[in-house]
């Protein structure tokens, strides 16, 4: 805690921050400077020679002699009040594990074109994920742009090139697949295994399934709220290195906040389960709730005992939604009960046609001609 009258805290990794007014923009934004030390007093005196520095109208040392990490520092505060907890824990996680430790040190001169491809062909020869090393740079890009903005001058133009990510192709089950996996559910059914089949016969994500209570779902109405999403997020701050925690927030997307009309068939079969408690989790049915992992690797105790492969939470919300192409659904309503922003993200990437459907449409095509 600072002082009475300073703004100089001790942060989690043991560092000293000390806060002073650089300058204030013309809408009167405070523009703050910051110093670090490795004790309060180490802090606070940088703090004061800046301060006197400012007053007695002496230069500065130029952005371009500062360091990467303090661009990447400041960026990921000015993120913390702009993001998600989830994003901001991406954020960090991705600086800490791969920007801060190759390119950190690196003044703003050295950065070019060429340096950013070497980066991202050494996380690629470090067997990360084409999605990952993307993922990487869109944050090393916004950190460049952030600069660029506050600091107008101080980085060279660099273009950064994505690496190209191979299209794989979603595990779909298969109708008869489809129909052998419910009879497992229902053999020996309890909470558990009826989150999971209302996954499988609404779409559901499997943190929307976590995070779901049964005031969410309406069984007068036949009607499923989907108002949260739960996730194990890495606790950033946390003196313990690896320390995770689970969240329960806002879903994914604005869209994703959504109203799923139910079967009578599902709706009946809730309704079995009923706990009388509003509050209580589905998967459980107390105020206890079971995290995703914990309901990942129950799928996959459930699948295997099925004979089926391959399968992952995300392969339900998959076979869903081709289950309702090939009934012939209505794009614009999957596309909301799925909880997507546009339906050429249902379209592109959540329908998949079976070789059955393909072989019918070819013989109506024949036909007709």
């Amino acid at each position: 805690m600072s002082k009475r009258g300073e703004n100089i805290f001790k942060r989690k990794d043991g560092r000293w921050e000390a806060r002073y007014v650089k300058s204030r923009e013309v809408s009167g934004k405070i523009r703050f400077g910051y110093c670090y030390g490795r004790t309060y007093r180490e802090a606070r005196e940088k703090a004061a020679r800046c301060k006197a520095a400012l007053v007695s109208g002496v230069t500065q040392p130029a952005c371009g002699q500062r360091r990467f990490s303090f661009f990447c520092e400041e960026w990921l505060r000015d993120q913390r009040q702009r993001v998600k907890e989830s994003s901001y824990a991406k954020y960090s996680s991705i600086l800490a594990l791969h920007i801060l430790p190759k390119l950190g040190a690196c003044p703003p001169l050295r950065f070019s074109t060429g340096l950013v491809d070497g980066f991202r062909q050494e996380l690629l020869d470090e067997g990360l994920s084409a999605a990952t090393v993307r993922d990487t740079l869109v944050v090393l890009r916004s950190v460049l742009k952030h600069a660029a903005a506050s600091y107008p001058g101080t980085f060279p133009a660099v273009e950064i090139r994505y690496p190209k990510e191979p299209k794989k192709e979603a595990r779909v089950l298969s109708l008869e697949e489809q129909r052998r996996f419910m009879a497992c559910l229902r053999e020996d059914m309890d909470e558990c295994r009826l989150g999971i089949l209302l996954a499988l016969l609404t779409g559901l994500r499997v943190g929307e399934v976590c995070a779901l209570r049964w005031e969410h779902i309406c069984l007068k109405d036949k009607l499923l709220r989907v108002e949260g999403t739960m996730q194990r997020l890495q606790n950033v701050g946390s003196e313990e290195p690896g320390k995770t925690k689970v969240v329960i927030g806002q879903p994914k997307s604005e869209s994703s906040q959504r109203t799923i009309p139910l079967p009578d068939s599902v709706a009946a079969l809730c309704a079995q389960f009923d706990p009388g408690d509003p509050e209580a989790f589905l998967l459980t049915g107390t105020r206890a709730f079971m995290e995703p992992r914990k309901l990942q690797r129950r799928l996959k105790k459930l699948t295997d005992a099925c004979g089926l492969e391959g399968v992952h939470f995300h392969t339900l919300r998959h076979s869903f939604a081709t289950r309702c192409m090939e009934v012939g659904f209505e794009i614009k309503s999957l596309s909301e009960i799925l909880g997507h922003a546009s339906t050429s993200i249902t379209l592109d990437r959540y329908v998949h046609a079976s070789m059955e459907v393909k072989r019918d449409n070819m013989n109506r095509l024949a036909a007709a001609i």
